[in-house]
C-alpha cells in the first residue's frame, strides 16, 4: 500500500522527478536517510543551465518512512498540482519521534547540491509547523548557505537567531493558531528585527494551524525567493 501511495504521488511530477536521493552527513548530530526530488521543467534541456534549490522541511505529522508524506503540503504538492515552480525541490524526511537537526539539513544541501545543477548563490530554505523550527534554526547556523527562507508557523529560541541578520526572512502565522502560538513567530521576529534583519511578517487573521495552505498557493512566495541572492546581500 505505501508503495501505490509513493507511485500515485509521484506520477504527476513524472518525467523530470526523482523519487528519492539518499543523503548522509558528517556534523556531530549527523543523520542519513532518503529525500523526494522535484526537478523543475525545463531541466533536462540545458545542460549548463544552474538552478536555484528550495529545501522543503516537513511538519510533525509527515515523520516517518513513507516519503510520500513529504509531498502532501508544501512546494511539491503546489507543483503536483501543476504549478510552475524554477526549483530544484530537495524535500527530506525526519523519522518518527524525531526532530529536524542541523546535520539532516546540511546533509540535504549537500546531496542535492552534489546531484544536480545548483546555483549556489541560491539556495532557499522554507518548513512549516515542526520545518518552521527546522528553518529558524538553519538560518541562525547556516546562514552563509541560504540566500532568503520562507517560515511558516513555527518558532525557536529567539536568543541566537541575530546571527541570521544577512539572511532574508518572511515569516507566515495564523492568528487563531492553538498548535504553535503566534507568540513563537513574534519573538523570533522581534528580535531578528532588532538585530538589523530584513523580515516580512504576514499574520492571517482568521487561520489557525494550516498557513501554510494559503502560503505555499501564493505565487509572490516564490518570486521573492527569487528575488533574493547571497552575492547581492
Amino acid at each position: 500500500m505505501r508503495l501505490f501511495l509513493l507511485l500515485m504521488l509521484l506520477l504527476p511530477l513524472a518525467p523530470e522527478a526523482q523519487p528519492s536521493l539518499p543523503y548522509s552527513g558528517s556534523w556531530t548530530d549527523a543523520a542519513s536517510g532518503e529525500m523526494l526530488v522535484a526537478l523543475p521543467e525545463g531541466y533536462e534541456a540545458d545542460a549548463e543551465r544552474r538552478w536555484p534549490l528550495l529545501v522543503f522541511l516537513h511538519g510533525a505529522g509527515e515523520r516517518g518512512d513513507s516519503l510520500a508524506a513529504v509531498g502532501v503540503h508544501g512546494p511539491l504538492k503546489e507543483r503536483r498540482e501543476g504549478r510552475d515552480l524554477p526549483f530544484v525541490i530537495a524535500a527530506p524526511q525526519v523519522p518518527e519521534g524525531g526532530r529536524w537537526t542541523m546535520g539532516r539539513v546540511a546533509a540535504a544541501m549537500d546531496a542535492a547540491q552534489e546531484a544536480y545543477r545548483i546555483d549556489a548563490d541560491r539556495v532557499y530554505v522554507t518548513g512549516l509547523s515542526m520545518g518552521g523550527y527546522g528553518a529558524w534554526e538553519a538560518i541562525e547556523r547556516l546562514p552563509e548557505r541560504i540566500a532568503a527562507a520562507l517560515i511558516v508557523c513555527g518558532g525557536g529560541n529567539p536568543i541566537g537567531i541575530g546571527a541570521a541578520r544577512e539572511v532574508p526572512v518572511w515569516n507566515v502565522h495564523g492568528a487563531l493558531d492553538s498548535v504553535v502560538p503566534i507568540s513563537q513567530s513574534t519573538a523570533m521576529v522581534s528580535r531578528l528585527r532588532a538585530s538589523g534583519g530584513d523580515v516580512r511578517f504576514t499574520v492571517y487573521p482568521d487561520a489557525g494551524h494550516d498557513a501554510w495552505t494559503e502560503t505555499y498557493a501564493n505565487p509572490e512566495v516564490y518570486a521573492w525567493l527569487l528575488s533574493h541572492r547571497r552575492s547581492e546581500r
